[in-house]
């Protein structure tokens, strides 16, 4: 999952726009949080666990200076969950002040740190997007290219990859050619934001432009925005699983509203497996909008059989079996009056484990319903 951002403002310091884009981003990752400055001179970095409320403060924000700069939260999928592996990642490289920050998993990372390990490299880091740091870093001393090391690192490596750099005072941002890992742009204020969702966009009241295309580098400075198209494919390979669960349901990615694709969803799951019924009920959150799409499909009336405490996060995201299995029951509760006595069709966005879904199910009868149909979007 993971959610990345870059901003360059012609108009003032960045952090605490970097800020609340990450807070915009937050469910795409819930374990650590960072954001690199750039203040003309150096890098400022500040990058810790936790969630960017607990991470942040305006003192700490205060102190990251400079009008150009990146953002992540991290949900680890490569690389063990340690303060060593927390983004962004700032560097120096021949006088270049660098931070990259990266969404999505490399395929031939292990192979590629052997090669550079082979021939003297040193990794402080046990993840993969140190990895494409440093095979942008290995074509940077051959050319002073920004847009021929990109390319060298598309024909390098193998996976999914919306990465974002701060090259001292510009920000540039490319996506891998198939498009897997989503990622936008948008123009806020006097600058301009790259960003995993939307949503980011948003929340700093600024004006979505376009999605990135895939194989595509984009340049942020005080010049504007640039755009070079680096490499191409004779296909795409966007993840559906950014419009079944991970994105927020108002973000558009790829030129479609999440939340209308959901409901699309729903009304084909319910062609798909019909069922008599006397209400559909979501799985809060991110089951509502494909229950409404069944609901709107079967006639059937929507309603809410289960309440979700807003304060808990998302439960396949936690470490350990036992944690998931104790958060079900503070995370969401039955709403007695709606599911006593009735034929129920419960509507999830995805089943990841099976955790979750058994102990609703449980949950559900156990508060009364006489059945209980689970539908899957």
């Amino acid at each position: 999952m993971c959610g990345i951002v870059g901003i360059y403002d012609a108009g003032g310091e960045v952090s605490y726009k970097i800020y609340y884009a990450l807070y915009a981003l937050q469910h795409r990752g819930q374990e650590s949080a960072g954001i690199t400055t750039f203040d003309g001179d150096k890098l400022h970095t500040f990058k810790d666990q936790g969630l960017v409320s607990d991470v942040f403060n305006s003192e700490i924000l205060k102190d990251l200076i400079g009008n150009s700069g990146i953002g992540h939260v991290r949900y680890p999928t490569t690389g063990e969950k340690i303060i060593e592996n927390i983004q962004p990642f700032p560097f120096t490289f021949r006088g270049i002040n660098i931070g990259i920050v990266h969404n999505g998993n490399l395929t031939n990372s292990s192979k590629l740190r052997e090669e550079f390990e082979e021939r003297g490299q040193i990794f402080s880091t046990t993840t993969d997007t140190e990895v494409i740091g440093n095979v942008l870093a290995d074509e940077l001393r051959e050319t002073k290219s920004i847009e021929d090391a990109v390319l060298s690192c598309m024909k390098k490596v193998q996976g999914s990859y919306s990465v974002v750099l701060s090259f001292n005072e510009k920000i540039y941002a490319f996506r891998d050619p198939l498009g897997i890992r989503p990622l936008c742009i948008g123009k806020i204020g006097e600058g301009y934001i790259t960003c995993s969702e939307s949503v980011a966009i948003d929340a700093l009241n600024g004006e979505f432009i376009r999605d990135v295309k895939p194989g595509e580098l984009i340049c942020i400075s005080k010049s504007g925005i640039e755009h070079t198209q680096i490499a191409e494919s004779t296909g795409y390979g966007h993840c559906v699983f950014e419009y079944i669960y991970f994105a927020r349901a108002d973000s558009i990615i790829d030129g479609k509203l999440v939340y209308d694709v959901r409901r699309k969803i729903g009304q084909a799951l319910h062609l798909e497996a019909p069922v008599e019924a006397e209400l559909v009920s979501p799985v809060p959150d991110s089951g509502i909008a494909h229950a409404i799409g069944y609901s709107e499909s079967s006639g059937i009336p929507y309603r809410e059989g289960l309440m979700k405490n807003r304060y808990m996060g998302r439960t396949f995201i936690m470490s350990t079996q036992q944690d998931r299995e104790n958060a079900v029951r503070i995370k969401l509760n039955p709403v007695r009056g709606h599911v006593d006595g009735k034929a129920i069709v419960l509507v999830d966005d995805s089943i990841v484990r099976g955790t979750t879904s058994f102990r609703i199910i449980e949950l559900i009868k156990d508060t009364g319903a006489r059945e209980v149909h689970m539908r899957v979007g």
